[in-house]
């Protein structure tokens, strides 16, 4: 699968905004407008970290913001004296789904952020109802907890999880 990254720009941010959510609700996944917003606290607070359009043979395939994580009060105790990542606005272009390019897009993009900035712990929030992307992640390594934020689960992905061994130099040489 060609799976590359292109770094969320308000140049290409009409891109972002044609990623079909197919009815996934905001109440599971923000949209790119609110991601567009975090990834400019991000760049303006030096946090690290990488907000991506997922592009799958050279078209816009979703988005995803992985980066450094501000503490929040409601985070897993668990976390609380390490720095840690926060995966947040993860989508898939509803043509998409269940093809396979959620899983390689998330192993390629954590894969892509640990070479950049190092490896660390990986702290997410699944909405309690949205079961479908909470098998998804478990697959992929993150751990439910019983920890919440308002109605997300957070979930913990621990370096060296065994979703961790397939992990590969996402776009070896290509800068993307």
């Amino acid at each position: 699968m060609d799976i590359t990254f292109e770094e969320l720009t308000h140049t290409n941010y009409r891109e972002a905004l044609g990623i079909d959510r197919g009815g996934v609700s905001e109440d599971f996944v923000v949209d790119a407008e609110e991601l567009m917003e975090l990834t400019d606290y991000g760049v303006e607070h030096a946090c690290i970290g990488h907000t991506f359009i997922i592009k799958l043979e050279g078209r816009p395939a979703g988005l995803i913001l992985l980066g450094e994580a501000i503490p929040w009060e409601t985070d897993p105790p668990q976390v609380k004296r390490e720095p840690f990542y926060r995966l947040m606005g993860f989508i898939i272009d509803a043509s998409l789904r269940s093809r396979g390019v959620g899983g390689e897009a998330l192993e390629k993009a954590i894969g892509r952020v640990y070479r950049d900035f190092g490896i660390r712990p990986i702290v997410m929030g699944c909405h309690k109802d949205n079961l479908r992307a909470a098998e998804f992640y478990e697959k992929h390594g993150f751990t439910p907890t019983e920890y919440m934020e308002g109605d997300d689960i957070y979930y913990l992905r621990y370096p060296g999880s065994d979703a961790e061994d397939n992990v590969s130099d996402p776009n070896p040489g290509t800068g993307a």
